[in-house]
């Protein structure tokens, strides 16, 4: 049986859920009468994104693209995308959402692809963390669940591989346990 530690608390199941209530908030009022397209980056943020589109009571689509960059606890500097957006996005708007922004590529490249192949009306960016010291790519996001420290942190979604999606929670997890 593989042992698996318990992370630090980083930020809590109560946090969370306060902080995607308000994100969904701030969405739905700004794409309220518009033709929105919400793209979920595989796999990472799909508790994310499941909590946070139950607080988005106006009409959308939702697609997804898996993408990878990360091996272990460090980013391969090479993002992988492993499936294309399915749906019709020319004219629509955008809302790419990611678990967490470090150094941007992943966002950046997918934002790029999106646009020139779909050419759709605008390109936003939601992620649930933000770490802005890791940052390479000039790219912001439109919507921050949270800003944080450079950690390597997992649960509510995020892993060390495969393994602490599950966690209600966001936590850190110290070098020697990874």
């Amino acid at each position: 049986m593989e042992t698996v530690v318990n992370p630090r608390v980083l930020v809590n199941e109560e946090k969370i859920r306060e902080r995607v209530k308000v994100l969904g908030e701030k969405i739905t009022n700004e794409y309220q009468g518009k033709k929105l397209t919400i793209i979920c980056i595989l796999k990472g943020c799909i508790p994310f994104v499941a909590d946070l589109i139950r607080n988005i009571p106006i009409p959308f689509k939702v697609d997804v693209i898996h993408a990878s960059s990360y091996i272990n606890t460090k980013s391969s500097g090479k993002v992988n995308i492993h499936s294309e957006p399915l749906l019709n996005l020319k004219g629509r708007h955008v809302l790419l959402i990611d678990d967490i922004l470090d150094t941007g590529k992943t966002l950046s490249i997918i934002s790029t692809r999106i646009h020139e192949k779909h050419q759709p009306e605008s390109i936003k960016f939601c992620v649930l963390l933000d770490k802005p010291s890791r940052r390479t790519e000039n790219i912001f996001a439109d919507y921050a669940g949270f800003e944080i420290p450079n950690s390597f942190v997992v649960g509510y979604g995020l892993d060390f591989n495969e393994y602490y999606r599950n966690l209600p929670y966001i936590g850190i997890l110290n070098s020697d346990q990874c």
